[in-house]
């Protein structure tokens, strides 16, 4: 997703002091605002406009999870651009902070401990942030290589789980994964 250039971006970050070569000046401040409905739901809320639901997608959720996030109606149209969290007023930051995490669930995996067979299917004893789990490994090709030693490993169940560094696993963990890259 791109910004649209016929549309001002909303979250600008040569506006913000959090960003190199930005100005003194105060912070970005947008003419919109985001609340959340009586179901929960985020609404974009914008003079002129209709209330809408949005949702808060990430363009490059692994690489810069806090920047390019898209605002998109329920018929998948962007409606607004954030360039970078930081640049938003802290309560919207908050509420679209919430949501990502709402929608997004990537263990990442810090330990494997076991792998059944060095064949797929092969089920693998995993730790990760959010505690010991189980998943299967379907295939090799079911291992993604990410920018930076990452890897992205989505599971039967279609569970995506991230190694955010392999090198830095431990060395039982890295001879596992070994056999399958």
């Amino acid at each position: 997703m791109r910004p649209d250039p016929a549309r001002p971006a909303l979250a600008r970050t040569d506006d913000h002091p959090a960003h190199p070569g930005a100005s003194a000046q105060a912070p970005f401040r947008p003419d919109w605002s985001l609340v959340r409905d009586t179901f929960g739901r985020l609404v974009l809320v914008r003079p002129g406009h209709p209330d809408t639901t949005v949702t808060p997608v990430r363009s490059f959720p692994i690489n810069a999870p806090d920047e390019s996030i898209a605002l998109v109606s329920a018929q998948g149209q962007e409606l607004a651009w954030i360039e970078h969290l930081d640049a938003l007023p802290p309560d919207t930051g908050r509420l679209v902070e919430e949501e990502l995490a709402q929608r997004e669930f990537r263990p990442e995996i810090l330990r494997i401990r076991h792998a059944s067979t060095w064949a797929t299917p092969s089920h693998w004893d995993v730790d990760t942030d959010r505690g010991p789990t189980r998943l299967t490994l379907r295939a090799e090709e079911d291992i993604r290589r990410l920018p930076a030693g990452a890897l992205l490993i989505a599971d039967a169940h279609g569970v995506q789980f991230l190694v955010r560094d392999m090198a830095a696993l431990d060395k039982t963990s890295r001879r596992i994964l070994d056999h399958f890259l």
